[in-house]
């Protein structure tokens, strides 16, 4: 694996979102100083645990931001040699949010642009910015070079889906006119520890349309240890470039989705037909690829 050597300062911004809060964790593992920038959205608890760790943790930095102001990006940013981008609404995904979080990638963007110290972006995305098109019944590989089709997602009003291809789109447009070298994650449902405590609205505005995924077996979800350890592999190895897809398992089964319920429960309530005994046993064509991940897995040390 060709490897960059540690650096000596990454951002995470936001680092107070589930996916962006244990990227702060595995860095500060690993031997990186942290700077958590976090935006203003109501302290959560996840915001707390950060502030609480600074207290005892010399490599971390807390940063107030906001997203939509380009100077408080900026003053994150400085010094620092790597930015991983999460910028999931942990209130969920509406209409209004979908501008909101274009505009904060096209701000994260341009400021790592004009910060000399920053040699990778680290764009977290998601799958539902590859999987949702008309014909997402009849493709036969869904892999990185898809993209969720945005009339389709603004008709069906799938604000998660439109939210994540338009910015991760912006994100890569401005990223290769900017000449800034960035790589994105694009996970699918994530789930983990205390996950419907910490992220129960950005998961529900995921699952938006689950059946659907389902029956055309582009429904998937990821720990989220992996999905961090993938982030920072990403950034680390200088062969990585482009969208990668990262997901542990694909649900295409009655079995496979009961087990999805039980793991969100009590966010997802079991169906009380099934609390007993699980039934029927169709199983659906798997779609998703994740051949890039696995292979840049396998070149070096398992994530």
């Amino acid at each position: 694996m060709n490897q960059e050597k540690p650096t000596s300062c990454c951002c995470v911004l936001d680092a107070s979102t589930y996916v962006g809060f244990w990227i702060l964790k595995k860095l500060l593992t690993r031997g990186y100083s942290v700077r958590a920038a976090i935006r203003k959205n109501g302290e959560s608890i996840l915001e707390e645990k950060i502030r609480n760790m600074q207290a005892t943790e010399e490599r971390l930095v807390v940063y107030d931001v906001d997203v939509l102001d380009y100077q408080s990006i900026l003053v994150s940013l400085n010094n620092c040699n790597a930015v991983f981008c999460c910028l999931d609404n942990p209130e969920g995904y509406d209409e209004l949010e979908v501008d909101l979080e274009v505009r904060g990638a096209i701000n994260v963007v341009e400021a790592c642009a004009r910060t000399e110290s920053i040699d990778k972006i680290v764009f977290s995305s998601s799958l539902t910015a590859a999987i949702w098109t008309d014909n997402i019944g009849t493709q036969k590989d869904v892999d990185e070079k898809s993209w969720s089709d945005l009339d389709f997602c603004l008709k069906k009003k799938l604000w998660h889906a439109l939210a994540k291809t338009q910015s991760e789109k912006a994100a890569w447009a401005l990223a290769m006119d900017r000449m800034v070298n960035m790589v994105s994650v694009n996970p699918g449902l994530i789930v983990g520890p205390s996950v419907t405590q910490h992220n129960p609205r950005p998961t529900m505005s995921f699952l938006k349309g689950a059946a659907q995924m389902y029956e055309n077996g582009v429904l998937a979800y990821v720990d989220v240890e992996f999905v961090a350890d993938v982030h920072i592999r990403v950034f680390e190895d200088t062969s990585a470039c482009g969208r990668y897809f990262c997901f542990n398992q694909i649900v295409n089964t009655e079995e496979e989705a009961l087990k999805l319920v039980e793991i969100l429960s009590p966010l997802i309530p079991m169906p009380p037909r099934y609390e007993k005994e699980m039934q029927g046993s169709e199983v659906y064509e798997e779609r998703l690829r994740n051949n890039k991940l696995n292979k840049l897995v396998e070149a070096g040390s398992a994530c």
